[in-house]
């Protein structure tokens, strides 16, 4: 029996999938994609992020809200990547977080590991569970919800070569 191949995006390609940019952009790379079921993202916090300036200044802790949207942004490449969606043809959006769970502070010179899983899809809305941690300890937990906004122009442009 064959291994099942998982899908990989880095900084490059998530830039192509996500319209999101400094300093919103917040995943580094997203690993182990299995189709739109799974993935599991990135984020080193280095210090430099701009919000943590403020957020606490000489102690700065990685903003618990930040924490909920990169796992909605592994989850958006997660599926944009699997339906072969580019940034330029679509948006995700926010539908609602659910059971969101702080445990602990998320420091700079930490890695924080965005495990996504997906709950379900109905038509261009998606459910996820979803869990951050650094190393084995659980920092965030939250079931987020995402609608899909392609635009049916763009999309058809592209598929008659324009």
């Amino acid at each position: 029996m064959s291994e099942k191949k998982l899908d990989s995006a880095d900084l490059a390609r998530i830039k192509e999938i996500l319209p999101h940019r400094d300093p919103m952009l917040l995943i580094d790379r997203v690993e182990e994609m299995d189709g739109e079921s799974s993935a599991v993202g990135y984020k080193h916090v280095t210090g430099d992020e701009v919000f943590l300036k403020g957020h606490f200044p000489g102690k700065p802790v990685f903003p618990g809200m930040l924490l909920l949207e990169a796992m909605a942004q592994t989850a958006g490449v997660m599926v944009l990547a699997h339906k072969g969606i580019r940034a330029a043809d679509s948006l995700v959006y926010f539908v609602s977080v659910d059971k969101a769970r702080f445990r602990r502070p998320v420091v700079p010179g930490e890695t924080v590991r965005f495990d996504v899983k997906t709950i379900k899809g109905r038509r261009n809305i998606y459910w996820f569970d979803c869990t951050a941690r650094v190393g084995d300890e659980i920092c965030a937990q939250a079931v987020v919800s995402a609608m899909l906004a392609e635009d049916p122009e763009k999309i058809a442009a592209r598929q008659q070569g324009g």
